[in-house]
């Protein structure tokens, strides 16, 4: 059976399942079990879905036999509905709802959402958060004793959900499992659904950068900065869609940190060159969004974009007081010494930024820039 078809059934499954009387956290591990049935016995049947929930229904009443509470669960389970047409529902958003419960931390509900909802393994998500598998695991383990009593009219509030929309969407755009564009189709959902402006802000911020996409790697794959991208190569629908949206809801007046990060992402694709970019006016929406959030990662490009606009110099300034742990701060560091005219300093940072790049695309691309550099050097 198609692996990725399954994958793509997982939501709806674990939702009618989650109808029929599961609790999230059995319901989760029974169609897991039916995944693991699905490789090991190499069947194709003509309807996926509906094998799917059969198997995974009779691995949940399998689980529930088991329990020590057998001859009440028992009871429950002889109300099994008779085989008949799928359930035409998509519970996919209330599942986010349900992952981002208000008991769990964001960290363990972007986790226990990338392993439900998103289809990714524990190793996966464990490689992401670059911590051991065995500690992801345990993590996730939690999170789905912890809803694991909750039903659907108990779900997490809308501004957990549009962070883990975030999460999961910034996962997808630079991971090895596209979760990108069903980010995108959810967080749509939930702005019709909501009218709320963060939820709007965030949808734009999705469009706007998934419109870059085609021009962020070429050909054989490596990393394109976004001073170097083929802007005609960008989609130029999905950015007027993007812009429109942000702009309904910046006249909404109740500014939020996804309108901020959108209204940067904006400026950037309206300019028609790297050159006609305008830095000033980013500058002031980086100085928005750190008062909104104080975020250390908001800090960070604020730099970026001082030194863009005021110098290197600027920039390297701005970057005093930040943790130079931060990611990807000593890539920064080494551009503006570039940019600033210390080509041997800038080259000795990237060095060190791509021992430490959150994936291989970019731990290339800086080891290139390290490279171009040294060669210059020596010549």
């Amino acid at each position: 059976m198609n692996e990725a078809l399954l994958k793509e059934l997982v939501p709806e499954v674990i939702g009618v399942l989650v109808r029929r009387g599961a609790d999230f956290a059995a319901a989760e591990d029974a169609v897991q079990d039916a995944l693991v049935e699905s490789v090991r016995t190499e069947v194709s049947p003509r309807d996926p879905k509906g094998w799917l929930i059969t198997v995974s229904w009779r691995k949940f009443l399998d689980a529930v036999r088991a329990d020590t509470s057998r001859r009440r669960r028992e009871e429950q389970a002889e109300a099994e509905p008779e085989p008949g047409p799928c359930e035409a529902v998509d519970d996919t958003l209330q599942l986010y709802f349900l992952c981002a419960h208000p008991s769990l931390t964001p960290a363990s509900a972007v986790a226990l959402t990338l392993r439900a909802v998103g289809g990714l393994t524990t190793r996966q998500i464990a490689a992401a958060y670059l911590v051991p598998e065995s500690t992801m695991a345990q993590r996730i383990s939690r999170a789905k004793k912890t809803v694991s009593g909750v039903r659907f009219e108990q779900p997490g509030d809308v501004s957990t959900v549009l962070r883990v929309l975030y999460l999961v969407f910034n996962e997808g755009y630079s991971g090895d499992v596209d979760l990108a564009a069903e980010a995108i189709r959810l967080t749509r959902q939930l702005a019709a659904i909501t009218r709320h402006e963060e939820a709007a802000g965030l949808l734009a911020l999705m469009l706007l950068h998934h419109a870059r996409r085609p021009a962020r790697t070429g050909p054989d794959g490596t990393l394109v900065p976004l001073a170097e991208q083929d802007r005609g190569l960008w989609n130029t629908r999905l950015i007027s869609e993007g812009i429109g949206i942000l702009q309904a809801a910046l006249g909404r007046d109740r500014l939020g940190e996804f309108q901020a990060q959108a209204a940067v992402a904006a400026l950037h694709a309206d300019a028609r060159t790297a050159e006609e970019t305008d830095w000033v006016q980013i500058v002031e929406w980086y100085d928005e969004l750190v008062a909104l959030t104080d975020s250390p990662l908001a800090r960070l490009n604020r730099a970026v974009a001082v030194g863009e606009a005021d110098g290197p110099r600027a920039g390297l300034a701005a970057l005093a007081g930040l943790d130079p742990a931060l990611p990807r701060y000593t890539a920064v560091e080494a551009y503006l010494h570039e940019r600033d005219g210390d080509p041997a300093r800038a080259a000795r940072l990237y060095v060190q930024a791509a021992r430490s790049a959150p994936n291989i695309p970019e731990r290339d691309h800086l080891t290139r820039q390290a490279a171009r550099l040294n060669a210059r050097l020596r010549g």
